[in-house]
């Protein structure tokens, strides 16, 4: 048998085999790389109005916007159609009985089926008019996977985990994520279903971020696991929950 032969006819199929892998890695790659949208809203302090700007690869298909109020109702909707450059804005003015609701207005941008094209940004409203706001959400990618020279995302994600003191009054929530641009919503959930409290933060330039939230209260009298819910943007891989038990106002050791 002739196994400097059959040798090279092995290591040929393995050059073969890497050559196509790594060609079809690029040409993922370079597809993945061109596909993406992402938003901003912007509104000054006590202003009645919110500013979306963005930019989407796909340029000939209109993009669909709403506002959801915080109880959930659709407060508002607009569609518009990007540039020749993928560049789009457009304005929701508040007004009227469906703004009357303080707290986070959800603002979400789809464009097509495909989850590449869907996003959402928070902003909150208090007395009929917004806080100062500058918040974004994207969907184009960011890293280089190994062994490829360019950029693309890989292992996205946000992950949370809660602090709090045998008997304390203070949950403290800190997490990361890879989204360094983007702000993150956090909402409180008692026991019976009912929202109690909500918060927004930035992460910082490592896309670490902490707050923290006070027990007290009506909303917080019921005994319980209460669920902490993250989330930014509307990807699955950016949403996470902890839950923390309350008993007669104060936090138990039992908590995950």
């Amino acid at each position: 048998m002739d196994f400097q032969k059959n040798a090279k006819t092995s290591l040929t199929f393995v050059f073969v085999a890497v050559t196509l892998l790594s060609v079809s890695l690029i040409q993922n790659y370079a597809f993945a790389q061109g596909q993406g949208m992402e938003i901003t809203a912007t509104a000054a302090d006590g202003d009645t109005s919110i500013s979306i700007s963005g930019h989407t690869a796909t340029t000939n298909n209109a993009i669909t916007l709403q506002v959801m109020a915080p109880n959930g109702n659709r407060v508002s909707v607009a569609q518009v159609m990007p540039d020749a450059n993928g560049d789009f804005m457009t304005e929701f003015q508040i007004g009227g009985a469906l703004w009357k609701q303080d707290g986070m207005y959800t603002i979400s941008a789809q464009q097509g089926s495909s989850d590449i094209y869907k996003l959402s940004v928070n902003v909150e409203i208090v007395g009929g008019t917004t806080l100062e706001t500058a918040v974004s959400d994207s969907t184009f990618f960011s890293k280089a996977p190994e062994g490829v020279i360019g950029e693309s995302k890989i292992l996205p994600g946000l992950t949370i985990s809660a602090d709090a003191i045998v008997g304390s009054t203070t949950i403290g929530i800190s997490g990361n994520t890879d989204r360094t641009d983007n702000s993150i919503t956090l909402q409180v959930i008692a026991p019976n279903g009912n929202r109690v409290s909500v918060a927004q933060v930035m992460p910082d330039a490592n896309g670490d971020f902490m707050t923290e939230f006070q027990i007290g209260g009506a909303l917080w009298k019921q005994d319980g696991f209460y669920t902490i819910e993250v989330q930014q943007g509307e990807s699955s891989a950016y949403k996470d929950s902890v839950q923390v038990e309350v008993i007669d106002g104060a936090v138990i050791p039992e908590f995950g």
